[in-house]
């Protein structure tokens, strides 16, 4: 009967469109109509290096170098910056040029096993071309192109490598030069600019490496292709029948993280020239095979194999181990939200990552922690102690926020965002040395942040007043943005608080009685039908997204059920469909699933992402009609509703709790594999 009256659920509600052909292989996601005009690329990146593909054959659309900011675009604050693209290349086969409106059996294939962009296509009747590109997993600014030809007549064939400096860079260098490691010759194409500000340098070197089974090509270099554009270019003559194979090897870096960029570029790229094709194959999918250790298997529904399977990807390939970087909600798929921080990395993206891989995980609270010092600066500027975080952040962790939207000051739910993060990064490691050095710092001053930012009312309750809340579209009775004590903020403070004082007492140290004291006399209002009110002046306007819900998850303040349904059924009346960001759904499925209502959970599941997809690659935008993907926070909240919600784990202050778990009619299993510091594995059946 359960089965029965969802089905009509789903038929009444025409909620959700189809995107491309049903799921072809739960690894794969293969696109045999490439449409321009509708095309959404697809990213492969090493948690540093992002190229998104791009319709056109051999090509890539945009390539985003993580770290790298400068003043550029709206709000004259730092955005990200287009990298400079070094693996383009075009192939003139008997003179004439290879163009897309003349091959046939085009087909793109995204490898996520492998961290591997696939395409193949046929010119004619003359050759069939098949290539792969990769940013390397095992190095974090290189990447690698492998182009395979197969002549099917005699054929003289002309290769260039196009670097192109992105317009937006100012004053481009170009250079060619040929070592010899022995007899073999490395050849450095390298092209070098300025930032808009021309405060920093990027640089970019790229290299063809032949196979030995055939002679060394003449490589030249032209630069006649107009500014920031130049060319390394050889020939050869095939014969029918005998498969042909170069590859492309690309270094990028910039001076945020060196201080010599064109001489480090060009090592690098010697270093992966001597290395070899196959030992860089090699080491890249030995990378990838120990990130897939930890993986989310659900058997019995291929679609949702696949599109779980593509999160994970994204969720993998947008972090790096070691590299004390966060990530932007579009990870390294673009410039969308201008690569800026927000409360998406530390709320949404990493308590799924937490589970599966706590060692990337550290490398996005190391981002705030290394950035602590600008948050005491930021409070300072405000009048507040302790640590402000900024609700958007770049390199240096000042506020990145432009003027014009006014939320900079006002959305500080963020500073509770990275402290309740610091919080659940100990909870799953127990790591108590590094709660004292870097875990306690943050979350101390967090709590002297929200000491000082709030304050007692003639009630004896304490209040925080002028926020703007996690739903942005709150609204006071002037009609500004800023409310008083709106739900989530009091209840991040509230957590952060508690969470300090638990801290201290691990460690030996003395807390603040004032944490104690604001923790517990932090108000909440409710409405006059008993539902927990999203701040002081709510009248039951529509929202954006998940406010009050948040207390009961990840929260937890609010643990009776039936408040919880209280509040969820409310607030699930005034979301409209249109125009507001996937992670809400997510949190509704979660607290449906915890609250036994299987069919309700599996809808949100559902209506958190599939309205959401572009084609040809199901690409996740931030919502329904978006087209600025990949959302790479939409992906974390569907992953922690299979992991948190569907897989019944939780994190709580001892570690890792699992719970009974409760999957989809649809699903006829659930393995969560490789969880946690101890990689273990739950079966939900």
């Amino acid at each position: 009967m359960r089965k029965r009256n969802f089905l009509i659920l789903l038929l009444l509600s025409g909620l959700w469109p189809v995107i491309g052909v049903s799921a072809q292989d739960a690894w794969k996601i293969t696109a045999e109509q490439i449409e321009p005009s509708s095309y959404y690329g697809i990213t492969v990146a090493n948690g540093m290096l992002g190229l998104v593909s791009s319709p056109d054959p051999l090509k890539i659309s945009r390539v985003v170098l993580g770290g790298f900011y400068d003043i550029y675009g709206k709000g004259r604050v730092n955005n990200f910056l287009h990298g400079i693209n070094m693996l383009d290349t075009e192939l003139q086969i008997n003179g004439t040029k290879v163009k897309a409106s003349q091959i046939s059996g085009y087909k793109q294939t995204l490898d996520m096993r492998q961290g591997l962009f696939c395409g193949e296509f046929d010119y004619q009747s003359l050759a069939r071309i098949e290539y792969q590109y990769t940013a390397l997993r095992h190095l974090p600014y290189s990447c690698l192109l492998r182009v395979r030809i197969v002549p099917k007549e005699n054929i003289e064939v002309a290769v260039a490598n196009i670097l192109t400096v992105h317009e937006s860079l100012r004053s481009p260098q170009e250079s060619f030069n040929r070592i010899f490691n022995g007899k073999t010759a490395i050849d450095f194409c390298t092209s070098i600019a300025k930032s808009p500000t021309r405060e920093l340098e990027i640089g970019a070197c790229s290299s063809f490496v032949f196979d030995d089974s055939f002679p060394r090509p003449e490589v030249c270099h032209r630069s006649a292709h107009g500014v920031g554009v130049h060319t390394q270019e050889f020939m050869v003559r095939l014969q029918a029948g005998q498969p042909y194979i170069f590859s492309i090897i690309g270094t990028t870096l910039s001076a945020a993280t060196h201080a010599d960029v064109k001489n480090e570029v060009e090592r690098l790229t010697a270093f992966a020239a001597v290395e070899g094709v196959e030992r860089l194959w090699s080491k890249h999918i030995a990378a990838w095979d120990k990130l897939w250790e930890s993986d989310i298997v659900i058997e019995g529904d291929l679609q949702s194999q696949q599109d779980i399977r593509s999160m994970l990807y994204h969720t993998y390939a947008f972090v790096r181990e070691g590299s004390g970087l966060s990530c932007s909600p579009m990870g390294l798929s673009g410039f969308g939200y201008n690569g800026h921080v927000f409360w998406d990395a530390d709320t949404w993206i990493f308590p799924a990552l937490l589970l599966l891989h706590p060692e990337l995980a550290e490398s996005m609270i190391e981002y705030r922690y290394q950035r602590l010092d600008a948050a005491r600066h930021n409070a300072f500027m405000h009048g507040y102690k302790g640590a402000m975080y900024p609700w958007e952040s770049s390199d240096k962790g000042n506020e990145d926020n432009t003027v014009t939207n006014i939320y900079g000051p006002f959305e500080n739910h963020i500073t509770g965002d990275v402290a309740m993060a610091a919080w659940q990064y100990y909870a799953v490691t127990q790591d108590l040395e590094w709660l004292r050095q870097k875990g306690f710092p943050i979350l101390s001053a967090a709590a002297e942040y929200w000491v000082s930012r709030s304050e007692p009312d003639e009630a004896g309750e304490y209040e925080i007043r002028n926020v703007i809340g996690a739903d942005e579209w709150n609204r006071n009775p002037q009609g500004g943005k800023n409310v008083n004590n709106n739900a989530y903020t009091n209840g991040v403070a509230k957590s952060t608080l508690e969470a300090a004082c638990k801290a201290a007492k691990l460690l030996n140290v003395k807390s603040d009685p004032m944490w104690t004291t604001v923790a517990e006399k932090l108000c909440f209002r409710k409405l006059a039908n008993g539902v927990t009110a999203e701040h002081d002046t709510y009248d039951g306007a529509i929202t954006k997204q998940a406010d009050v819900c948040l207390l009961a998850f990840p929260l937890k303040l609010i643990t009776d059920k039936e408040q919880i349904r209280k509040d969820l059924e409310y607030y699930l009346q005034t979301v409209p469909r249109k125009k507001t960001p996937a992670m809400s759904k997510s949190i509704y499925s979660i607290l449906f699933t915890r609250l036994g209502e299987r069919e309700r959970a599996w809808h949100y599941f559902r209506d958190s992402y599939l309205p959401n997809l572009n084609p040809p690659f199901r690409v996740i935008a931030e919502f329904d009609g978006g087209t600025n993907p990949y959302f790479l926070t939409g992906a974390g909240g569907v992953l922690q509703s299979v992991l948190m919600g569907f897989g019944g784990l939780d994190i709580t202050d001892k570690g890792i709790v699992a719970g009974k778990g409760s999957i989809p009619d649809a699903w006829k299993s659930l393995t969560l594999k490789g969880i946690g510091k101890e990689k273990k594995n739950y079966i939900i059946q």
